[in-house]
């Protein structure tokens, strides 16, 4: 079994997150810290060269093959800023409906920012996520 390409690391977050040009791009990956933070009450860790992450936990895929993930995390991607929160089976169909401007995806959800986002209904989807994963109602 091959290992993963995407593994925790000893990288700065905050050296990462101060490489970001754009300031209102990085005021936002502050705010989604400080969100995740407070959710798992873990640190944040960079997880290869791009994401950063919070908690660990056992991802299964459909093929039985299991890698180490971070339990939430997000990355400031070129176009979106992309949430790893477990989305799932339309576990949060009611926040996501009530969260504002955003792309989901099976696992990820799609924000260009925090502008046109509901920052309360962001919080709560968060908290959420963790839950859901702590209890292993949600899978990666």
């Amino acid at each position: 079994m091959s290992e993963p390409k995407t593994k925790a690391s000893k990288a700065s977050v905050s050296q990462f997150l101060g490489r970001i040009s754009d300031a209102k791009r990085r005021g936002d990956c502050v705010e989604i810290v400080k969100l995740m933070k407070a959710a798992t009450g873990e640190e944040p860790e960079m997880w290869g060269s791009s994401i950063v992450g919070f908690g660990r936990s056992i991802m299964k895929y459909a093929s039985g093959k299991e890698a180490e993930w971070p339990t939430i995390g997000f990355s400031p991607r070129k176009n979106d800023l992309t949430l790893y929160v477990g989305l799932g089976s339309g576990k949060f169909k009611d926040l996501l409906g009530r969260l504002g401007k955003h792309k989901a995806g099976k696992g990820c959800l799609y924000l260009k920012g925090l502008d046109g986002v509901d920052a309360s209904v962001l919080k709560e989807l968060i908290e959420q996520s963790v839950k859901a994963k702590a209890s292993g109602r949600v899978k990666n």
